[in-house]
C-alpha cells in the first residue's frame, strides 16, 4: 500500500466544530493526502481544515455535495494521478479505521469501486425512522438502476483507478449517490460492498441528510432517467 497514492477527499460545509477532529483522525491512521472541499461555508471551515494540514478548494457559493466531490476527483485526476480516492464525510459519522478494509478489495484487483454499507454487520445505531426511510431508497435504487445493492447512500466509499477516470458526477446535490450507483453499471465496473460503521452522534443528526429530503432526492432521479 505505500506506493499507491491514496487521497482522501471530504466534502464540508460549515464544518469548522468537527473538521479539525476528522482531520487529525485520518492523519492518526497514517493518510496525509487529504482534500477538503469547502463548499460556500459562511464559517471558518476553510482556515481550521488548513490549519491542521489539510489542503482546501473553496467552493465561492454552497452547490452540493455531489458538486463538491465532482470538484475534488477531478482536481486530484488532473494533479496527481491517484490510485484510490476515498470520499470521507466531515461531520464524524465516519470511522478511519474502516478505510483499510475499504479499499482491501480495490488493492487486491478485486473491484473498481468499494462502497460501504452500515447495514451488512448491523454494527450502527441507526435512528429507527432513518433506518426506515433507507430501507425505502435501497428498493428505489433496486428498481430504478437495476443494482443489488444494501445501502444506496452512504457516502463513504473508496474508487479505484477505472472508477477514478470513467464515473462522472453531474448531480449537485445527495442524489450522486444514486448516480455513482447507476454510473456502475452504464460503466460495467465491478464492485463489492464492504461493512462500515456510521456513528451517530446529536452533531451528525443535526448536520445530517433530512428525512423529508429523500423524496426529493427520488423525484430527481426519476426526472434525470426521463430526460
Amino acid at each position: 500500500m505505500q506506493d499507491k497514492k491514496i487521497f482522501i477527499v471530504i466534502p464540508a460545509y460549515n464544518e469548522e466544530k468537527k473538521i479539525g477532529s476528522v482531520i487529525e483522525s485520518l492523519q492518526k491512521e497514517g493518510y496525509s493526502d487529504i482534500l477538503v472541499i469547502n463548499d460556500g461555508s459562511t464559517d471558518r471551515t476553510e482556515e481550521v481544515a488548513r490549519e491542521n494540514g489539510a489542503e482546501v478548494l473553496n467552493m465561492i457559493i454552497n452547490r452540493g455535495q455531489g458538486a463538491a466531490l465532482s470538484l475534488g476527483i477531478d482536481y486530484l485526476k488532473k494533479t496527481c494521478n491517484p490510485d484510490i480516492i476515498v470520499t470521507f464525510d466531515a461531520d464524524g459519522q465516519h470511522r478511519p479505521e474502516d478505510i483499510a478494509s475499504l479499499m482491501a478489495p480495490i488493492l487486491e484487483n478485486k473491484v473498481d469501486i468499494a462502497i460501504g454499507s452500515r447495514f451488512l454487520e448491523k454494527k450502527s445505531k441507526i435512528p429507527p425512522f432513518r433506518k426506515i426511510i433507507l430501507k425505502g431508497g435501497i428498493i428505489f435504487t433496486r428498481f430504478v438502476s437495476q443494482i443489488k445493492i444494501s445501502d444506496t447512500h452512504n457516502g463513504f466509499r473508496a474508487l479505484g483507478k477505472k472508477a477514478i477516470d470513467s464515473i462522472q458526477i453531474t448531480q449537485r446535490g445527495m442524489e450522486h449517490s444514486s448516480e455513482i450507483i447507476d454510473e456502475i453499471r452504464r460503466k460495467e465496473l465491478v464492485f463489492k460492498e464492504v461493512p462500515v460503521e456510521i456513528l451517530y452522534t446529536d452533531y451528525s443528526k443535526v448536520k445530517g441528510q433530512k428525512n423529508s429530503n429523500f423524496v426529493k432526492i427520488g423525484l430527481k432521479v426519476i426526472l434525470k432517467k426521463l430526460a
